[in-house]
């Protein structure tokens, strides 16, 4: 595991040279021997409790001495037969307790419990369900209409039992399904309601496509009857992209009110795609597409989400439209691409660290998250192509006015639940949607030779700077 972001992304000036240097909470093992049965034990057990009560109560019958002494020859045999037993039960334990410590990835505390200190539980646990994929992050991150949310949770449950090796429970997955469809049919009037005038025809062509019968849910339904995952993934896939659709239409602005203190910051009320064009600074060519030829450039396209992060994504797409990215160096190395400083003149503003938690319905300003007491952002850094804001130069309240980069998640960097360690530390404002597979590719002192705001810049609000 590498260094965190924390010690190496903090401010706008890091060169992003790589530590080999492992990150690994401290681990108290326990002493083998703690774990055996102590002298005092090995006294009370069989051979010294047992055995004394059937002597007495031989002894009552004064039986003859011939009998004496077989009984005494069959108490030794048991005793000795025991202590023997005892002594392999020793060796079975520590060789037992000994392979746990050298394979089991969770660090042993004591004898009293097995389990991680609980400031470690979220790192450590292996059901941490955050988003693994952007486009995930970005359909959980959608404020839209109770009932939708939980047709989109009932899908997404799907999701997380395709995963499931072999015999996959398909029963279920066909229960998720028809809940989804039963509140989609029974809260039809809810669901519409909540569309704007100016959507409600394209929210009414998406919501037929929803449950109709030739397409939709209906059709998962029948790929799921069928027990065919692969199917069933591309139906999944689809369903979902139409509950998102329908979602996004659902929510043209912001569910929250500002802080009147940062009434003078752009914000985006919205989502935004920023198109990055990006460079080889040694003349060198991006791999080839399949089938394609050698490429001089490359195109990675982002989506900027400011329902989450409202003054992070709407600084970052103002800085786009004002050109500032364009000519800009990047720098590399494991866990990150990061942007040079950008132009003075386009320095940005200094925006207050922008975290939403889950469950929440407004960000936390200037407040980092504790993972390790179960606080999780909605816009998780856990991500491969998390779009980020560095840290500033002077206070880590406060978001760089300029300098991001892009996260190269690798669960080898991360705790044992997958999270990185510097997950909720940084202001996550997007996801790298198109062109990932670039991302490996870029080498330090290649150029974003342009980026741009494709989509969204009706959501970009500027200050009234008069």
């Amino acid at each position: 595991m590498a260094v965190p972001l924390s010690s190496s992304l903090v401010h706008h000036k890091l060169a992003l040279k790589a530590s080999n240097t492992p990150f690994a909470p401290k681990q108290v093992f326990i002493s083998t021997p703690s774990l055996l049965p102590s002298n005092r034990f090995r006294k009370r057990g069989p051979a010294s409790s047992v055995l004394p009560r059937l002597s007495r109560i031989l002894s009552r019958t004064k039986p003859p001495t011939d009998f004496r002494n077989q009984q005494n020859i069959f108490t030794n045999l048991c005793a000795s037969t025991l202590e023997h037993g005892m002594k392999r039960f020793e060796t079975a334990v520590s060789v037992l307790i000994i392979f746990v410590q050298l394979t089991s990835p969770i660090p042993l505390s004591g004898w009293d419990s097995w389990s991680i200190f609980h400031a470690k539980a979220v790192l450590y646990s292996p059901d941490t369900k955050v988003p693994r994929t952007g486009e995930l992050a970005l359909r959980k991150a959608i404020p839209a209409n109770p009932n939708m949310k939980t047709i989109q949770d009932s899908l997404e449950d799907i999701s997380y039992l395709l995963r499931i090796p072999q015999r996959k429970p398909y029963g279920t997955m066909e229960g998720n399904v028809k809940k989804a469809l039963k509140i989609a049919i029974d809260d039809k009037e809810s669901i519409l309601a909540s569309l704007p005038a100016d959507t409600r025809e394209k929210g009414y062509a998406l919501y037929s496509s929803l449950i109709d019968e030739k397409g939709g849910l209906q059709t998962l339904l029948g790929y799921i009857k069928d027990k065919d995952p692969d199917k069933v993934s591309v139906g999944l896939a689809s369903s979902l992209d139409t509950v998102a659709q329908l979602e996004l239409l659902q929510a043209p602005g912001l569910s929250f009110l500002l802080p009147a203190q940062y009434a003078k910051y752009p914000r985006l009320t919205g989502r935004g795609i920023v198109e990055f064009v990006i460079e080889k600074g040694d003349g060198s060519t991006f791999s080839p597409e399949a089938g394609g030829e050698q490429r001089k450039t490359a195109t990675v396209q982002v989506v900027v989400d400011g329902y989450s992060a409202p003054l992070t994504a709407g600084n970052f797409a103002k800085l786009v439209v004002d050109g500032a990215y364009n000519g800009v160096k990047l720098n590399t190395s494991d866990q990150a691409i990061l942007s040079d400083k950008g132009r003075e003149k386009n320095s940005g503003y200094n925006v207050p660290l922008e975290i939403m938690p889950s469950g929440q319905f407004e960000p936390l300003y200037k407040t980092p998250l504790s993972v390790q007491d179960g606080e999780l952002p909605v816009l998780p850094l856990s991500v491969y192509g998390a779009v980020v804001m560095a840290h500033s130069d002077v206070s880590e309240e406060y978001s760089s006015p300029y300098q991001f980069f892009f996260y190269l998640y690798d669960k080898s960097y991360a705790g044992l639940g997958g999270l990185s360690f510097d997950e909720g530390q940084f202001s996550v404002f997007g996801y790298t949607t198109a062109g990932r597979e670039i991302l490996p590719q870029i080498k330090s002192g290649d150029i974003i030779q342009s980026a741009r705001l494709v989509e969204g810049q009706d959501h970009l609000i500027l200050p009234d700077e008069s």
